[in-house]
């Protein structure tokens, strides 16, 4: 497969359409870093895939979960300490809808 390059027209499109203003130090180091990301991305495509379903996944399937348990049981005496004004157990506010 053909190496990918970018060129610093491109770097400068990218920006343009980004509404960046780069320095000129920046437009190189984003061409030298956005160089290195496609030449990484290039050596992956060189894998054989093949084999491999698209939907395969690396590691377990779904959202790793742990029993949902209370930690710090709340003290509302201890929360409403805090508070700048509380009536009743409750935080009190001002009223803002009439």
């Amino acid at each position: 497969m053909a190496e990918t390059r970018i060129t610093l027209e491109m770097v400068q499109h990218v920006a343009r359409l980004a509404r960046l203003k780069l320095s000129d130090v920046e437009q190189e180091r984003l061409l030298a870093d956005l160089g290195q990301m496609l030449a990484y991305v290039d050596k992956l495509n060189e894998l054989d895939t093949e084999s491999v379903p698209p939907t395969a996944q690396v590691g377990e399937a779904g959202t790793p979960r742990r029993e949902d348990a209370v930690t710090c049981p709340s003290d509302a005496e201890a929360m409403l300490a805090n508070a700048p004004s509380a009536e009743r157990g409750y935080f009190r506010v001002p009223k803002i809808i009439e």
